[in-house]
């Protein structure tokens, strides 16, 4: 699958976004990794499936 133009720039900072969310999240090293190839190798299902039940940051708002 090919990504150009606008979109694939979108896609591309939507994925980066995920991977800098998975890197800080509170999740263990093999789920971060596990994590990270789904964004890498599957693009946008992967930031679909992580958005949805991915690890979640450690900041927390309280």
């Amino acid at each position: 699958m090919e990504y150009a133009g606008f979109g694939g720039f979108i896609v591309l900072a939507l994925n980066i976004w995920a991977i800098v969310s998975i890197i800080g999240s509170g999740a263990s090293t093999g789920a971060k990794v596990v994590w990270t190839l789904l964004v890498l190798v599957l693009p946008i299902v992967g930031f679909i499936i992580w958005l949805i039940a991915g690890p979640r940051s450690r900041t927390s708002i309280a």
